[in-house]
């Protein structure tokens, strides 16, 4: 058997089990994290997917740490819409999610039945919306600065999502509350760090931009620390620390007024 339609299995019974929590608790990481511990921390379908999806043989992914974060990973491209004195007034954000959490949402919609990798039309227009229902208050792992000062972002509008080569492309558009002249800094994490977001891409036409990569060293080190305050009798899936801004890259964006 395929092992896409194992995935579908365990696609089905995540659904059954989350698909009363709100879309926060669930996208994008929570899925992958409940399919890996239903599956036997990596065994079946989960390891069977991730050899198809990865390139990698069962004995590597039987290694993977059962519970290290992250558990899906995500490319983000962004680009700075400016209005017409120069100011940056807006983000687009792109998110492509990584093959083997593409798959599992694919299969748990039902989409792409024959396993051929296209959608069709109709199956395209089913897919769009499917992370832009955000619950009230949910940052949508982006934040932005005018320097040093938080700006606040405005919910998704505009969103658009595809499948092409294996993996899910969404994106949408976030309305800065103010203009920014002048330093405007990016950050896109997920607290939790059940998702790891890497910034691969910035266009702001016009300006400036640079990507500073974080303290990967420090940030282990203080995750470490924390992990190990969290009590044994306590589920680390659940109590895992907040510290997905340690790993967060910073994008800065320098665009000068007109």
């Amino acid at each position: 058997m395929r092992p896409a339609a194992d995935a579908a299995r365990a696609a089905r019974a995540a659904r059954a089990t989350l698909g009363g929590l709100p879309p926060r608790a669930v996208a994008p990481g929570r899925v992958a994290a409940y399919l890996w511990r239903q599956d036997g921390c990596g065994g079946g379908a989960m390891r069977q997917a991730l050899a198809v999806v990865a390139g990698i043989g069962a004995a590597a992914v039987i290694a993977a740490p059962v519970l290290a974060h992250p558990h899906v990973f995500m490319d983000t491209a962004l680009e700075v819409i400016r209005d017409e004195a120069g100011r940056a007034e807006a983000l687009r954000v792109t998110w492509t999610y990584d093959p083997f959490f593409s798959l599992v949402l694919i299969t748990e919609r039902g989409l792409d039945p024959d396993g051929d990798g296209v959608l069709t039309e109709a199956e395209t227009a089913a897919l769009q919306g499917f992370d832009m229902n955000w619950t009230p208050g949910f940052p949508g792992d982006t934040y932005a600065f005018a320097g040093t000062r938080a700006v606040a972002l405005s919910g998704p509008r505009d969103g658009v999502a595809r499948y092409e080569g294996g993996r899910i492309i969404s994106s949408h558009i976030r309305d800065l509350a103010e203009p920014v002249a002048g330093l405007l800094v990016v950050k896109n994490y997920d607290p939790t760090y059940y998702t790891e977001y890497t910034i691969r891409e910035v266009r702001a036409e016009g300006c400036g931009t640079e990507i500073i990569a974080p303290e990967i060293s420090q940030a282990e080190q203080e995750l470490q620390a924390a992990l190990a305050e969290i009590p044994a009798d306590v589920d680390i899936e659940m109590g895992f620390p907040e510290v997905g801004a340690l790993f967060a890259q910073e994008v800065r964006v320098t665009c000068g007024a007109s």
